[in-house]
């Protein structure tokens, strides 16, 4: 909710910016994941370096596992770091400096597609590549988000939906360089060059804000905007909970009398009275079944996503359904389905259909346990499919219906579940308390990340 003297965001302009904002940073974690290891098949040729059929010297690296933990250990602990650096680098130089460092490293991938090398010395540039892109996406993705805390909320969804579309814009690059005809080291080579374009016109984006004035307006943290901003919190918080149809509270009628005395300068006292500092420890204590939720839902996702799905195969003769099945039924379908489910937030939750409003969950309900709970079905329903290299576990789901259906419900759940536990986080908290909610929230979401990549070594062990 924009305040009444705010400009105007001209032409949608600093709304695009943060949505290019957010696809620009999970774009390296998504090209990252679907299309190196077929590099590793060869020691002095590219051939295969888009076949996502993982196998081979491919699989004897176990590039998918090891990528997925490189990934989610420097997201954990530099998202913490970047909680203690905000006070010491300036904002600019953070979010600039990691673009930069970023498209660099990107560059260098795509300058090795043309180099002759071995597959050793192949995979530990690459996996260096990968932790040290990975801690500077931490760093991007955690600034970005203290500066929509600044912006209206519709600025943050617009974020949070250009990440999501992230996953789908790599998978369809993907498939263009494969079925783009051209011999196999150079459409590696136009598929590694399209994040560096995105990462690119993701710097120009961020360059444009403080030639935005709507932008200026909300950025420029000024201590006279602050009280102001706090206020439209305030104000933005409560009708977000008559929206969603959820009664008023003791707590929140409180609230209201508070924020009619701070608009009222009459009622105002000499000296403004500064709320408490929220207790990390209390916030925690109301929120930690969701958190240990969300902690689990990525642990099941990144335990068997990518590490075991992407070496699923068609059953069917070898052809063109069989070269690009991987590709379209586990990374298109996944980002898809997962997009969708975030996306299903906004109209029920608990699966129940909501008629006009969304009702408020118990706090002490089951039902969102449980649902995570039975997500730990797909792990051995995953572990069961297709895949063709096992010398443990049987083959039960041979037939590609199964991994197609397995990988819709298995999309969906993650992304309803993940965003219906970051939704109701701060509905289990005090309107003042919601920041540390989110916070911690963030940390745990890195947690199961992290979780989810070390139970992919032992997954894939198991097969």
């Amino acid at each position: 909710m924009a305040r009444g003297d705010a400009p105007q965001d001209s032409y949608h302009l600093v709304g695009i910016s943060f949505f290019i904002l957010g696809l620009g940073t999970l774009l390296p974690w998504n090209f990252f994941i679907t299309a190196i290891p077929g590099r590793l098949a060869g020691a002095n040729t590219t051939t295969g370096a888009l076949d996502t059929n993982h196998t081979g010297l491919a699989d004897t690296f176990n590039f998918n596992n090891w990528v997925t933990l490189l990934s989610q250990l420097p997201l954990l602990l530099f998202t913490l770091l970047n909680s203690l650096l905000y006070q010491c680098i300036p904002e600019m130089v953070r979010i600039l400096g990691s673009l930069l460092v970023i498209l660099l490293l990107f560059a260098l991938t795509a300058a090795l597609v043309k180099v002759d090398m071995s597959p050793g010395p192949f995979f530990s540039i690459t996996m260096a590549s990968v932790w040290f892109i990975n801690s500077f996406c931490a760093v991007l993705q955690g600034s970005l988000f203290g500066q929509l805390g600044t912006m209206p909320s519709t600025y943050s969804t617009l974020f949070l939906s250009g990440q999501g579309l992230a996953g789908i814009f790599a998978a369809l690059a993907m498939l263009m360089s494969m079925a783009s005809g051209v011999d196999a080291q150079t459409s590696a080579l136009g598929y590694f060059i399209t994040p560096c374009v995105g990462i690119f016109v993701s710097i120009v984006c961020y360059l444009s804000l403080p030639h935005l004035e709507f932008a200026r307006y909300y950025l420029a943290k000024k201590p006279s905007q602050a009280q102001g901003q706090e206020l439209e919190t305030k104000a933005e918080l409560l009708q977000s909970d008559e929206k969603n149809g959820i009664p008023n509270s003791p707590q929140k009628v409180a609230l209201t009398l508070d924020l009619d005395a701070e608009k009222d300068p009459e009622l105002e006292p000499e000296e403004p009275q500064k709320p408490e500092k929220p207790s990390v420890f209390i916030v925690f204590q109301k929120i930690w079944l969701t958190a240990l939720c969300l902690v689990l839902v990525f642990t099941v996702t990144l335990s068997v996503f990518p590490a075991i799905t992407a070496m699923v195969t068609s059953s069917t003769s070898p052809g063109k359904w069989s070269r690009f099945f991987n590709p379209i039924c586990c990374f298109l379908l996944f980002n898809i389905m997962d997009w969708v489910g975030r996306s299903l937030t906004s109209y029920f939750l608990w699966g129940l259909p909501s008629p006009g409003c969304l009702p408020q969950p118990d706090e002490d309900s089951r039902l969102l346990p449980l649902l995570v709970c039975l997500r730990v079905l797909f792990v051995p329903l995953f572990m069961l499919c297709h895949v063709p290299e096992r010398s443990r576990l049987p083959i039960l789901f041979p037939q590609d219906a199964y991994f197609i259906t397995f990988m819709l419900l298995f999309a969906v759940s993650n992304g309803y579940l993940m965003s219906l536990t970051m939704c109701l986080a701060p509905r289990q908290v005090l309107p003042h308390e919601r920041e540390v909610a989110g916070t911690l929230m963030t940390f745990f979401l890195a947690l199961g990340l992290s979780c989810g990549a070390a139970f992919s070594f032992l997954f894939k062990a198991l097969l």
